[in-house]
């Protein structure tokens, strides 16, 4: 069998018993991602690979960024201010239903501006929080809140990793997903999926219609991880505006600058509350809580897509998309963006838009059309369908580790309830919005 058979097999048997087997998907996704760097780096001889390369693959701003946030969300949960804000949204709503969609409204306005990940380590407590005071399962809310994350991060240039490789390669800045060239921007494409979808929340929870119980406001004992959780929202969105070091040591720094800030307040947070109490306790605690496994399925999901990425089989779907179009545009719009809805549920969309941005280029100019439609349906299906698997993007696998710690186990089938509507409405929305203002204007 050719490398391109036996990466396929390996990828989709992978992917079956991540599926089938959701108790263990750290442990799967880790074999998997050691069997791919065996094979390619020793067995293989087609491919020039190496150890070093699967190392290279993984994401460290990325898992530094949750590590990191991961322990202030620690110490904010334990300064009780989840629990207040709780308070706050549970007498500002009279339903259930109300205050989860409010929540995932949150998620998604917070998460344009914020990686997704982080976006949902800061509004799950909140959640959490609202649950256990209704004595109700969290598993729906927690969905919507990924998902809603993983939708707005599409809307600026820094709500999400394909939307900066998109702006680098476009030569597009942050104002540019507003208003590009005298029309409107993606960002507005996606606030109308995100006003759409909230609609359709409305619908997946029409039975959570029972009146919320208000309690007494739960008094906050540290005010501290609350301005640390502030400081993660505007110093990510600071660094955004960092221009890119040419190479050397700080083009390492630059590209490790999320994961960095998320690690430094962390330690800021740590030291200050052990001084506080003169015990080292929350120390402990820190380093207790943090979701290993999410970050063991992470950085063993990167291993993997980089292996297949090596084995040709990313090149080959961007080199069959590109022959489908027959010269037209508007088919080829059609194809890029719900064939990138159809991968990014199961494959990260990252080394797929990275792959695809330059043969959408060529595909533009062999079609004598502006490229910017075709790109704008890359971002739209690449970024937005990941959120039909529960293993289709980052902020989905961390919504899910959170529940997991609290003792839910979440089905696919119970996700995809919640994921497929929503992803359907987002993705038809912007289809229509892109193609309308940038397809016939």
């Amino acid at each position: 069998m050719t490398t391109f058979v036996i990466a396929i097999i390996l990828f989709a048997i992978t992917y079956v018993l991540l599926f089938a087997l959701p108790k263990i998907r750290s442990w799967i996704a880790l074999g998997s991602a050691i069997i791919f760097t065996v094979w390619l780096s020793f067995i293989c001889q087609d491919v020039e690979y190496s150890v070093l390369d699967s190392l290279a693959a993984i994401d460290f701003n990325v898992l530094m960024m949750i590590a990191g946030t991961m322990g202030i969300v620690v110490l904010f949960i334990d300064s009780k201010m989840p629990m207040r804000i709780a308070d706050v949204m549970l007498s500002k709503f009279k339903t259930v239903r109300a205050s989860i969609v409010a929540m995932a409204v949150l998620a998604g306005l917070v998460s344009a501006f914020v990686d997704n990940v982080a976006t949902v380590l800061m509004i799950a407590p909140i959640a959490l929080a609202v649950c256990k005071k209704q004595n109700m399962s969290p598993i729906g809310p927690i969905i919507a809140i990924a998902v809603s994350s993983n939708l707005q991060g599409a809307a600026t240039l820094v709500g999400d990793t394909t939307a900066i490789l998109l702006g680098g390669y476009a030569g597009m800045n942050f104002f540019d997903f507003f208003w590009w060239q005298g029309r409107p921007g993606i960002f507005w494409a996606v606030e109308i999926g995100a006003a759409l979808t909230a609609l359709i929340l409305f619908v997946v929870f029409r039975k959570q219609k029972a009146p919320l119980t208000l309690t007494d406001k739960t008094e906050v004992t540290d005010y501290v991880p609350t301005f640390l959780m502030l400081g993660v929202i505007v110093l990510l969105i600071c660094a955004s505006f960092i221009p890119q070091p040419a190479g050397g040591f700080w083009l390492t720094i630059y590209n490790l600058r999320n994961g960095i800030i998320c690690m430094v307040l962390l330690i800021v947070g740590v030291v200050i509350n052990v001084c506080r109490t003169k015990k080292p306790d929350m120390a402990k605690q820190v380093v207790k809580e943090l979701d290993y496994q999410t970050i063991i399925l992470l950085a063993s999901l990167f291993i993997v897509i980089n292996g297949i990425t090596a084995a040709g089989v990313i090149d080959k779907l961007a080199e069959l998309l590109a022959t489908l179009g027959n010269g037209n545009v508007f088919l080829m719009y059609t194809i890029i963006v719900f064939a990138s809805v159809l991968i990014s549920a199961f494959v990260d969309n990252i080394p797929y838009v990275l792959t695809m941005l330059p043969v959408v280029t060529s595909v533009a100019t062999a079609m004598n059309c502006e490229p910017y439609v075709l790109f704008f349906g890359l971002l739209v299906g690449a970024t937005l369908g990941g959120n039909i698997t529960p293993i289709g993007a980052s902020a989905n696998i961390t919504g899910i580790g959170i529940l997991r710690k609290e003792g839910y186990e979440v089905k696919t089938k119970d996700f995809m309830k919640i994921s497929v509507p929503f992803t359907l409405t987002a993705v038809l929305s912007g289809y229509l919005f892109i193609w309308i203002f940038w397809g016939l204007l």
